[in-house]
């Protein structure tokens, strides 16, 4: 079992419809609840994604899960060793890269502390500390001071080794739930270090490493971290302090907008896709798959649901609308079905700096694979040139809403 008996009855719905979870598990996959291939895959590419949905196939219940990717990874794992003993380097790096992207997903189920979770957090930093020392460019594993005692762990990705006096733009990549800090940043081509910008990618409360080491989500922790986060990056000397943008992404928009509210013209814009920005995240946590809400309860310390349902209900981005002074972009799928898009116009409304809303045609929340992100202009490749511009100074004629139709084509239109 990957998790106690405690654990499995923390949440009503996993409980009673357990059997259904198992189901769709069978029928669906890992991915019965969202794209989680395709966000932890991806960044290894296409090699590890076809191992990623070999894996997928083995699965047929929820506990399979960290069992055969685990698994796997140690078969990747093993294969990564033999290519570092027989000198191959970049062989080394991409199944370096691929065995801690393994490792990762096996941690994804287990929503407590226990003795394998803990065993599959080491195997994934120990490969991913050995997919830094074979990387293309140059990594820093840094802890960041944060609390009574406590650290965030993070990555700093550069472009490249810098000149003498270099310095970089610098995107803040605050993820989402099930996300990690491991993912955030692609071992070839990402989108933002081809364009010569540097990604900080952290684990903010209670997510990724933050997850098992109990830096718990709490109203203002995010809040925090970004004060956190800022000073590190503001004060690294390959970093240009002057163009520092945050980046989130699902529930990463929810606690980037909260970073925004208090690091203020401190950063020159906030990017966000795949939206969280329901106030009370009722549509996520009780009427989405039961697994979201299994695990930000345990981000968040909670044991007793009810105690749980009342605390969240105070989670709400409006009252901090005011508070953001940077440009604004979000981009989601125009049937999100883990926060309605209606939330997110409110949020917009509220906001008074120049904003674009882009919009893709019935694209779900992880923004992808519908036919308007692919015959249309790439998701992510229209949010990196957006956050290129920003740091490049161009300034935004006016607030606007781009629709992208499953034909490819963009409706522009003023925002209301």
């Amino acid at each position: 079992m990957a998790m106690s008996a405690k654990a499995e009855n923390r949440v009503r719905r996993w409980r009673e419809q357990r059997w259904l979870l198992d189901m769709a598990v069978a029928e669906q996959g890992v991915e019965f609840d969202q794209a989680r291939i395709n966000y932890t895959a991806g960044p290894a590419g296409l090699e590890a994604m076809g191992e990623f949905r070999m894996t997928a196939a083995r699965c047929k219940k929820i506990n399979d899960i960290a069992r055969e990717y685990a698994i796997q990874a140690q078969r990747r794992e093993a294969k990564a060793r033999a290519f570092e003993e027989q000198g191959r380097g970049v062989a080394a790096r991409e199944s370096y890269m691929i065995a801690a992207m393994l490792w990762s997903i096996a941690r994804w189920p287990i929503f407590e502390m226990n003795a394998e979770l803990e065993h599959l957090e080491k195997k994934m930093n120990e490969c991913y500390a050995k997919y830094i020392q074979y990387a293309a460019h140059p990594i820093e594993r840094v802890e960041i001071p944060f609390g009574n005692g406590q650290f965030l762990p993070a990555y700093l990705h550069l472009p490249h080794k810098p000149a003498p006096g270099e310095k970089f733009p610098c995107i803040i990549a605050v993820g989402g739930m099930d996300g990690t800090k491991e993912n955030s940043c692609a071992m070839y081509g990402d989108k933002l270090l081809e364009r010569g910008i540097a990604v900080f990618a952290v684990d903010g409360p209670g997510q990724g490493e933050c997850f098992a080491r109990r830096v718990l989500v709490t109203y203002t922790a995010h809040m925090e971290a970004a004060e956190a986060n800022y000073k590190f990056v503001s004060n690294h000397p390959a970093i240009d302090k002057s163009k520092i943008v945050l980046r989130g992404s699902s529930m990463g928009t929810f606690f980037s907008t909260q970073a925004a509210s208090v690091l203020g013209n401190r950063i020159m814009a906030l990017s966000q896709s795949a939206v969280c920005h329901e106030p009370g995240h009722d549509t996520i946590f009780n009427h989405a798959p039961p697994s979201f809400k299994m695990r930000f309860m345990y981000m968040a310390g909670f044991e007793d649901e009810d105690a749980f349902d009342e605390w969240v209900k105070k989670c709400d981005l409006r009252p901090l609308a005011k508070d953001i002074v940077v440009p604004y972009q979000v981009i989601a799928g125009e049937d999100d079905q883990l926060s309605p898009l209606q939330y997110t116009r409110e949020l917009l409304s509220l906001v008074k700096t120049p904003r674009q809303f882009v919009i893709y045609q019935s694209a779900v929340h992880g923004v992808y694979n519908a036919p308007s992100t692919v015959v249309g202009e790439n998701p992510q490749t229209l949010q990196a040139d957006w956050i290129a511009d920003r740091v490049a100074g161009k300034s935004i004629a006016r607030s606007e809403e781009i629709f992208i139709g499953n034909d490819g084509r963009a409706t522009v239109k003023p925002l209301e």
